[in-house]
């Protein structure tokens, strides 16, 4: 390490540096049981990405020039630059003391999201990598630092429970899935945008009830929130660059990936009851609640919302979360029982997919000027 590297990846100023940090971290300490669940592809876990970046080299940022370069000179200016480090806020956590199940399904919680932020980082990387067009290389370069620095910070909190994630093994043997570069722009518009809703939401339930708040790190979940809400807002200017993203048979694709993303969470939420009672939230409310505002920012950009309130809405997802449970249960067993019980829980599950995917969307006019300014 040279003398100008920092000394705490919340200091970063590109993802190489903060991999960096994390990777002399990795080799005196690391959990393999950590980076195996880190490892698992299902349709429920973090996956990683990889995309024509060829194509994403080409896009010409001048249509959106006006609201671009503001954007690009916020994220340069870095607000959160140090601040992804314990502090004197920074509590004590008593892991030995923690009700059992509410300790597995939190660590579940922090390494999924780990996870998923360093997925973002070396997607975002790559790109840079790769591309030769500064604008979206620049871009790219920012966004990777961010997600960088989000996933140092949980496997700082891991390591208190005496597990981390090795990010530098992922980055080599995890797998990755080829995503067309406009299947990356709604996925993971969405995933930053998602991921805001959910934080804040967390966030300002925990500011009304800091009873509830049985961990530090949701202190820092507001700035961490308006880092994806920054990146989500890059995304959303990109699909303007191209109408076609947002219109045709497009929006067909739009409304498939609006309806995976929620479903997904919904499924993935209800696998954490322990979780969400600690916190003192309802899953169904959480879901809703977060659908609401995800479904409200994305009017920026999408030219459709998805009817949550909807009498087929609730009741679909809860069939789908209950084939996913059978789906899981199914997979425990051996032989015949097994085979039976994935192929029933697939078809059920598939069968309220479709019936989520096919209540009729709600349209609505996508505003002249694209930049939002996070709200809630």
């Amino acid at each position: 390490m040279n003398a100008q590297t920092p000394l705490h990846t919340a200091d970063a100023t590109d993802a190489e540096e903060s991999l960096k940090l994390q990777q002399a971290q990795a080799t005196t300490f690391d959990s393999e049981a950590a980076t195996a669940v880190a490892m698992q592809n299902t349709l429920l876990t973090p996956r990683f990405y990889t995309t024509d970046f060829d194509e994403m080299d080409a896009i010409n940022v001048e249509p959106v020039r006006d609201e671009w370069d503001p954007l690009i000179a916020e994220m340069q200016a870095d607000p959160n630059k140090g601040h992804f480090r314990k502090t004197a806020d920074w509590d004590h956590v008593d892991w030995d003391g923690m009700e059992p199940e509410l300790k597995k399904e939190f660590i579940d919680f922090l390494i999924s999201s780990c996870t998923a932020e360093f997925s973002g980082c070396v997607l975002y990387k790559e790109m840079k990598r790769r591309g030769s067009n500064h604008e979206i290389t620049t871009l790219f370069q920012l966004m990777a630092r961010d997600e960088a620095r989000h996933a140092g910070f949980i496997n700082d909190a891991l390591r208190e429970a005496g597990i981390a994630v090795n990010l530098g093994f992922l980055t080599q043997k995890k797998k990755y899935t080829y995503f067309q570069p406009k299947f990356i722009y709604y996925a993971t518009y969405l995933s930053e945008k998602i991921g805001y809703a959910r934080y804040i939401t967390i966030f300002r339930h925990l500011e009304a009830h800091p009873e509830k708040r049985f961990h530090p790190i949701f202190k820092w979940f507001e700035e961490w929130c308006n880092d994806e809400f920054r990146h989500g807002e890059a995304f959303a200017m990109l699909m303007k660059t191209d109408p076609k993203l947002t219109s045709g048979i497009n929006v067909l694709w739009i409304k498939f990936f609006l309806t995976a993303v929620f479903s997904t969470m919904y499924v993935r939420d209800h696998q954490r009851p322990a979780f969400h009672e600690a916190l003192g939230v309802d899953t169904d409310w959480y879901g809703q609640e977060v659908f609401r505002k995800t479904s409200d920012i994305s009017k920026q950009i999408f030219p459709i919302t998805l009817d949550i309130d909807h009498p087929r809405w609730m009741p679909s997802l809860k069939r789908l979360q209950r084939a996913s449970a059978d789906m899981a249960a199914a997979d425990r067993k051996s032989g015949l029982a097994k085979l039976v019980g994935k192929a029933s829980a697939g078809t059920r599950a598939a069968l309220a997919f479709v019936s989520l995917y096919t209540i009729p969307a709600k349209r609505n006019a996508v505003p002249a000027v694209t930049r939002l300014q996070p709200a809630y």
